[in-house]
């Protein structure tokens, strides 16, 4: 009876094993769309005194989040409405930015995915703060990012602020 039971919580523990393990290294596609918007909140944060080759690095590393046709449109009430095509140009407006400020930090808050039932294109509406340099209270945006499978890599194909009432 004894070697049963220990067979039976060994058999039980490997199986939550394997399963955990399956999940880890296969993460799901919302996963891992929320671990690149992480990923790109950092990589769009600048941290005081960066070298000129770190803002640069950090600028391509940024583009690399997106498919190479992407468009970017941001309208901020007070602002100018902005739209930015393709790689390059998000590139260079990061490269704008990056020698503008001295400082800023860029978070994702109330990040909520919807996969695609073809599971090859995703939406994800979420909330941007942006702390610039001076300012107590931070910058909050509404976003719908778009995004595509490419070649099994999730690319954002579309970012766009969302209009909300205030």
């Amino acid at each position: 009876m004894k070697d049963r039971f220990v067979r039976v919580v060994f058999l039980g523990t490997l199986c939550a094993g394997l399963f955990w393990s399956w999940h880890w290294l296969f993460p799901g596609p919302e996963r891992v769309i929320r671990k690149q918007l992480s990923e790109l909140a950092a990589a769009a944060s600048i941290t005081p005194n960066e070298a000129p080759l770190v803002k640069l690095a950090k600028a391509q590393q940024l583009c690399a989040f997106f498919a190479n046709d992407a468009t970017v449109t941001v309208d901020v009430p007070g602002r100018s409405v902005q739209t930015f095509n393709g790689r390059e140009e998000i590139q260079q407006a990061a490269i704008g930015a990056r020698a503008i400020l001295n400082t800023l930090k860029v978070e994702f808050v109330d990040v909520n995915v919807a996969v695609g039932t073809d599971k090859k294109s995703a939406v994800a509406h979420l909330t941007a703060t942006a702390t610039l340099p001076g300012e107590k209270v931070p910058e909050v945006q509404e976003l719908e990012i778009g995004f595509t499978n490419i070649d099994r890599e999730w690319r954002i194909n579309h970012a766009q602020t969302v209009k909300t009432l205030r």
